[in-house]
């Protein structure tokens, strides 16, 4: 890890603590723990720190051991915690995260884009000016026979001026609910035959074409499928654990309590809201 060569075995020892050893599996294993906090240096520096931090760390924790803090019951009370969450990480890595293949995303992938409603989107162009009266004095010339491209470049005060008020293509939701409105209600060639005004100012509309919107490539939404998948995953784990062992609320007012908080997050992931409580440690 510190430069050590291609060969260097966990059993490596880098440095030495008091009696105890820090080896080449001590420092990948507090790399997965400690790597994050120093993201901002250089991949040299930072292996360096994860290595100065080890060595607090194993400091302190002699120390503390000398001094018995780990016969306190807080102390122990929260080793026990630590130890239930590693090992539950590890079943759900071991179980859940490691068994997710390219062809299980894939397949959920498929199954949400034949699941989507075809959306219609539209390319348009607009021109934006200050007042109605210049917007009404766009319309006019472009009644005359002027170019929207040529008027766009000359008059719109918008940064798609320089574009011919090239906007691309946008579906519903994307713009504000005034230009959308207008926007959706020409057919492709036409333009607004009356100002739109917005908080921006004063739009002319074109329509260049309509089309349904296409999916997004399965590469660019590869990640956010996974975590979905890893989430269900996660869920169907946990709940067959709980139902083989039984959970017991000693009172039923917090059992209620804590299954309508179950439902509502499980809910709201279905739903793509609020997602449900993420594996402790993922």
């Amino acid at each position: 890890m510190l430069g050590a060569p291609a060969h260097a075995a966990d059993s490596d020892v880098v440095a030495t603590i008091g009696s105890e050893k820090i080896t080449e599996g001590d420092l990948s294993q507090a790399g997965g723990e400690l790597e994050q906090q120093f993201q901002q240096l250089p991949p040299e520096q930072r292996k360096l720190a994860i290595l100065s931090a080890l060595i607090d760390i194993k400091s302190l924790a002699q120390e503390a051991a000398k001094a018995k803090l780990d016969k306190d019951p807080a102390v122990q009370s929260r080793l026990a915690f630590l130890r239930e969450r590693t090992l539950h990480n590890a079943f759900f890595e071991k179980n859940g995260v490691a068994t997710v293949t390219d062809a299980e995303l894939k397949a959920r992938y498929d199954k949400e884009v034949a699941a989507m409603k075809p959306v219609d989107e539209i390319h348009a162009r607009h021109i934006l000016v200050k007042t109605k009266e210049e917007a009404d004095a766009v319309i006019k010339q472009l009644e005359g026979g002027a170019d929207f491209v040529k008027l766009a470049s000359e008059k719109s005060s918008g940064p798609s001026g320089s574009e011919g008020g090239d906007l691309g293509f946008f579906g519903p939701g994307q713009m504000v609910p005034e230009f959308e409105k207008a926007a959706f209600a020409l057919k492709p060639g036409e333009y607004t035959k009356t100002p739109v005004q917005t908080q921006f100012g004063w739009h002319v509309i074109k329509v260049e074409e309509k089309r349904k919107a296409e999916a997004p490539a399965f590469d660019t939404v590869k990640e956010q499928v996974r975590q979905v998948v890893m989430r269900e995953k996660y869920m169907q784990i946990v709940q067959k654990a709980r139902d083989e062992l039984k959970v017991v609320y000693v009172d039923p007012k917090v059992k209620a309590q804590v299954e309508s908080l179950e439902k509502q997050a499980a809910s709201g992931a279905a739903a793509g809201a609020a997602p449900a409580p993420a594996p402790a440690g993922q």
